[in-house]
């Protein structure tokens, strides 16, 4: 059962949706049409259209994994002024230059089409995130990543070397035209991390290597020193990354680094997040985590967390040998070990297993929060979320039972929404309620880590992922964001690209404070009203970070209000 379309269309429009169903605010994303063309001049035309009838225009490809809501054209107030291109079909232009070791392919093709083609060529694509459901476009623009601070680093988007935009024009111009990008043309720098704000990318050329293997050994040890290590760790492994499970007291070195394509070794990364799993078995693992959380029974997620830790070791967090797991290092071709995503490509034979997530099933349901650090920075993060943990190692078991906390590393990038140094990435993924209304477990806890990374650190939210309050302030923090805004009104003066939720989240001011806003990230907390009083959730400060306002669950709140 592979995951169904983002688009879904009705007699009275279309709606847009994320791959997990639901946005950050919960508001459905509607608009009156959807293009889908198949050329680089049909898009042309599409946005041509768009233009002359005066319509918002948002790109979507097949995938829809961006978290925030930057693909959605209007809000519910304007349906019928705006459109969404889709660039499904747009997706077979896969151009391979083997002399000059170069690749040009249309914004939607798959980026495992992408790196199947250029293996059967004999190359490799160095960077790529680690999940491969994205378009080149849409990985392009919203700064997806792998892990490197080696050559041009992690970025995808520091790899590119040509872009192709569909940009507004003056109606002599037939409303729409094509661009080039190409060399020292400092558009091609505010084009590499976009967020389809300037125009609709139609190609993308990427610079590639001569193929290669990758030998990756994984290495579950104690947490001490990791904030001294993770610099050496990234210097001394091409692809290093680190994956640290607070609760446990337990990092996991990845020692990943490229080795001949001669020497032995078909390995294979499927990682173990992003397989196919069985309905039950996921619908089971999301009525426990419900259960645990409305029992506030913080042993039971400990336990739950052990296990699930120690299932990774055991199978090696999906890497295999051939078939299976047999032992390290496990050496393959870089385009089987840079990325997964089988559950993509579930049988159809088979209509009992999905990706985890599928909101069709009930399945899992999860916040995703992602930092981006100075590298200068983040050892005193790792020691003030250590001493947070230290208070209670448990309060930390809720996001050990996903993945920890993912460390990776990027370099520094020309690109005005890029990095401006070399930095270390943060991922962590927690639970997130059905209801918008009901708190979560620890969540005082998270909402600390969160305002601590992003305000007393500094650090930068990646793009696609995050919850609104990340956003907050954010165009202070990227010291190259006038040169983007610039480029951005030479490109689209008339805002055809723009809607209310890419400037919201470019302009970084923080919304209108309701009941309930701090619960699901959508405002910081600074009355009690805006947790959940009813439910013994009050606004309170940060226990090691004091200028947090987090909404910690408060016993005594509730024998007060009945």
């Amino acid at each position: 059962m592979p995951p169904q379309s983002p688009i879904l269309c009705g007699p009275a429009g279309c709606k847009l949706s994320n791959s997990y169903g639901m946005w950050g605010d919960r508001k459905d994303c509607t608009v009156s049409n959807v293009a889908y063309p198949t050329t680089e001049e049909e898009l042309r035309s599409a946005v041509a259209s768009a233009v002359r009838n005066k319509l918002k225009v948002k790109v979507v490809s097949k995938f829809s994994h961006t978290i925030s809501k930057l693909a959605c054209p209007a809000g519910t107030d304007s349906v019928n002024k705006s459109i969404l291109i889709s660039t499904e079909k747009y997706n077979s232009g896969i151009d391979i230059d083997v002399p000059n070791l170069a690749v040009t392919v249309d914004s939607g093709v798959p980026l495992r089409s992408l790196i199947d083609k250029v293996e059967e060529a004999g190359l490799s694509l160095v960077a790529a995130p680690y999940w491969e459901g994205v378009s080149v476009g849409g990985l392009i623009c919203t700064g997806a990543h792998g892990s490197s601070w080696w050559g041009r680093g992690g970025a995808v988007h520091d790899h590119v070397i040509g872009l192709s935009l569909v940009v507004p024009a003056p109606q002599s111009d037939g409303y729409a035209k094509i661009i080039r990008l190409e060399g020292q043309d400092p558009l091609l720098d505010a084009g590499r991390v976009s967020l389809g704000t300037l125009g609709v990318i139609s190609k993308v050329k990427l610079s590639l290597e001569k193929g290669f293997k990758r030998s990756i050994t994984y290495n579950f040890t104690g947490d001490e020193g990791l904030e001294n290590m993770f610099m050496d760790h990234a210097r001394k492994y091409e692809f290093a990354d680190i994956t640290w499970y607070p609760s446990k007291h337990t990092a996991v070195y990845r020692y990943d680094f490229r080795v001949p394509l001669n020497q032995s070794g078909d390995g294979i990364y499927d990682f173990l997040g992003f397989q196919s799993n069985s309905v039950l078995v996921s619908k089971s693992v999301r009525a426990t985590e419900k259960s645990l959380e409305s029992a506030k029974n913080v042993a039971g997620k400990c336990l739950l967390a052990s296990t699930t830790i120690a299932y990774k070791k055991l199978i090696a967090n999906g890497l295999k040998n051939g078939l299976i797991f047999t032992g390290y290092p496990v050496i393959g071709l870089q385009g089987k070990m840079q990325t997964s995503g089988s559950c993509l490509y579930t049988s159809s034979a088979r209509i009992d297993q999905t990706c985890a997530w599928d909101p069709r099933i009930d399945g899992l349901f999860f916040y995703e929060s992602t930092a981006i650090f100075p590298a200068q920075k983040f050892g005193d993060f790792i020691r003030d979320v250590k001493k947070l943990r230290d208070l209670n190692p448990q309060n930390f078991c809720g996001v050990d039972i996903y993945n920890g906390l993912l460390i990776r590393f990027i370099k520094g990038s020309k690109a005005p929404l890029g990095q401006t140094e070399d930095s270390v990435v943060v991922d962590f993924n927690y639970y997130r309620a059905n209801e918008a209304s009901t708190p979560r477990l620890n969540q005082d806890v998270w909402e600390e880590v969160e305002q601590m990374a992003f305000f007393k650190y500094g650090a930068r939210p990646h793009w696609a992922k995050n919850r609104k309050v990340a956003f907050i302030g954010v165009a202070q923090k990227y010291p190259n964001f006038a040169a983007f805004l610039k480029a951005k009104s030479q490109l689209d003066p008339q805002n055809v690209f723009s809607s209310e939720w890419s400037d919201e989240f470019l302009l970084g001011k923080e919304g209108e404070k309701g009941d309930g806003c701090a619960l699901e990230g959508l405002c910081i907390c600074s009355e009690d009203r805006h947790c959940s009083l009813s439910k013994g959730y009050l606004c309170r400060q940060g226990l090691m970070y004091k200028e947090a306002r987090v909404c910690r669950f408060t016993p005594s709140s509730l024998i007060r209000n009945t």
